[in-house]
């Protein structure tokens, strides 16, 4: 119990933390020295003032560079009472708090969507109590969540007005029951690891099904499968790249040390104007303004247009958050660290190839060579695959020279302003060609082969980034390796395409056998980790990135 500042900076305790679900969370690390310098600091009577040590420890801990945690209390009661008169008038402010009311506005994101903020939470919160009172479980909503989105995607695969109706709004409740996993767990504090893996994981899989049932709709309405399975696959490769691009980003800066920039200032001035806000969430179509477009499209519209504006819409929200952040990194004074480095590089997901042209390359560091290689080599083997078109060995030789300016880019720390570009455009590079070489294949499944390829490649990069969240590291070297690397994919698809481009359902079988051997590589290396190894619970508190 402590004034709402004092509370705030050392942690609540007792009753307010009873009353707030995340009170608990709010205590941060404590000094080595600063308890000493002020647990026994008397006023001039003597007496230990309780307000000025919690006060002083607060600074001193700041002093020794610990960052102090200061949640706002809202209608919580803090005090540090004097006297047994201050103490009584405490514990009935403290009694007067409605304990239901706040955990149930503790159970919703302090910050989120303006969708999920105004058309979800109000209602979705009463659902999770629901739950929690008969005994529900989180993991147990998120699987509600998969099946119910996986039932709408098999609506949205019959083709037919009334299933594009039912997949629309089967993905909304879809939706509402993925708010309601996260409520239900802070609400009835019930985080586990195996839960904040499935409802990362399970969020892709649910958007990139729902494409694919979108895709097979087309198909069967008559409409054109081929062109709008590479439509959902672009769909897929933007919208991955520009979740790289956030993790990239938050992973080169959360730790950086003089992180200012007049670029981030303006956009602190721009918080104190409430509308400019909620415009600049939903500029980004984070998940709740994405599925909601998508749901409405689909039932009043044909997959085609549904993929034309998410298309439109994803490009628009990548172009404005990369120019932002390219913005920010080009103005503000700021070192990273060795942590952030180390990070960047689990994200390339370099596999053997530009491994050995890293160790041949000079390791001097330069501000702006590794993204510079990477854009080259990622201009080089998209261009020169769209160029050349499948079956020609142009693309093999453009994929080799991308390799190679991929171990230059990564042979130096990854510690330059830009550097976070460097997963996206390895990304992009690797998805990019398969879209490229699946479509101008005109084999019958090369494009829903390719589909299933990127999502396997796709989930083993969202499994890399939730483990380096959680501050375990990367998949195993030894995975990486079997797997290639995005290096060594690109250059056997691109070989594959050259080789097989003659035979009738060659680069199908070839794109479907690769799918099937790094899904299972991964997966089982992936539940292994997530399930067994004891690793901890990563919660994305405010929500998508952007």
């Amino acid at each position: 119990v402590g004034t709402p500042g004092q509370a705030a900076r050392t942690g609540a305790t007792g009753t307010a933390a009873e009353m707030d679900p995340n009170a608990h969370a709010t205590a941060g690390a404590v000094g080595t020295a600063a308890p000493d310098r002020v647990a026994d600091a008397p006023t001039a009577d003597g007496v230990t003032d309780a307000h000025s040590s919690v006060d002083d420890l607060a600074a001193a801990l700041d002093a020794e560079g610990v960052t102090v945690h200061r949640p706002e209390l809202g209608v919580l009661v803090a005090d540090v009472p004097a006297d047994a008169e201050a103490r009584a008038a405490a514990c009935d402010a403290v009694a007067a708090v409605d304990d239901e009311r706040v955990r149930l506005r503790s159970a919703v994101k302090a910050r989120d969507g303006f969708f999920t903020t105004y058309c979800i939470s109000p209602y979705s919160r009463y659902i999770a109590r629901w739950c929690a009172r008969r005994g529900l479980t989180p993991n147990q909503v998120t699987t509600a969540s998969l099946l119910t989105a996986l039932i709408a995607a098999a609506c949205a695969a019959t083709g037919t007005r009334p299933g594009f109706v039912s997949a629309g709004v089967l993905l909304i409740a879809s939706f509402v029951l993925d708010c309601t996993d996260g409520q239900l767990a802070r609400y009835s504090l019930q985080y586990s690891t195996l839960g904040a893996w499935l409802d990362a994981t399970f969020d892709r899989a649910k958007e990139y099904a729902y494409y694919a049932g979108l895709a097979l709709g087309a198909a069967r309405a008559g409409g054109g499968g081929d062109d709008v399975w590479a439509l959902a696959l672009g769909a897929m490769v933007l919208q991955t790249c520009r979740h790289v691009v956030d993790f990239a980003f938050n992973e080169a800066n959360h730790d950086a040390t003089g992180n200012t920039s007049p670029t981030a200032a303006l956009s602190g001035r721009l918080d104190s104007v409430g509308w400019t806000v909620w415009v600049r969430r939903m500029i980004v179509l984070p998940i709740g303004e994405r599925w909601a477009m998508i749901a409405v499209l689909t039932a009043f519209t044909t997959p085609r247009i549904t993929f034309y504006v998410l298309l439109i819409g994803c490009a628009l929200a990548a172009c404005y958050t990369t120019a932002g952040r390219v913005l920010r990194s080009l103005t503000r004074r700021a070192k990273r660290t060795d942590r952030a480095a180390r990070a960047l590089a689990e994200l390339t997901d370099s596999g053997p190839l530009a491994e050995l042209v890293a160790k041949a390359a000079p390791r001097k560091a330069s501000s702006y060579l590794a993204p510079l290689s990477a854009a080259l080599g990622a201009a080089a083997v998209l261009a020169g695959t769209a160029a050349a078109g499948f079956g020609s060995w142009v693309p093999v030789g453009c994929a080799v020279l991308y390799a190679v300016l991929a171990g230059v880019a990564v042979a130096a720390p990854l510690k330059g302003p830009l550097d976070w570009l460097v997963p996206p455009l390895f990304r992009a590079a690797e998805y990019g060609t398969i879209l490229i070489l699946a479509a101008y294949a005109e084999v019958n499944g090369a494009l829903p082969a390719a589909f299933g390829l990127v999502a396997a490649v796709a989930y083993h990069h969202y499994d890399t980034v939730y483990r380096i969240r959680g501050g375990t590291g990367a998949p195993p070297r030894r995975l990486v390796r079997a797997i290639g690397g995005h290096e060594g994919r690109t250059v056997v698809v691109t070989a594959a395409a050259a080789l097989l481009h003659h035979q009738n359902q060659g680069f199908t079988i070839a794109l479907t056998a690769l799918a099937a051997v790094l899904a299972l590589a991964v997966l089982i290396e992936s539940i292994r980790f997530w399930v067994s190894s004891g690793a901890p619970a990563v919660h994305d508190e405010t929500g998508e990135p952007a």
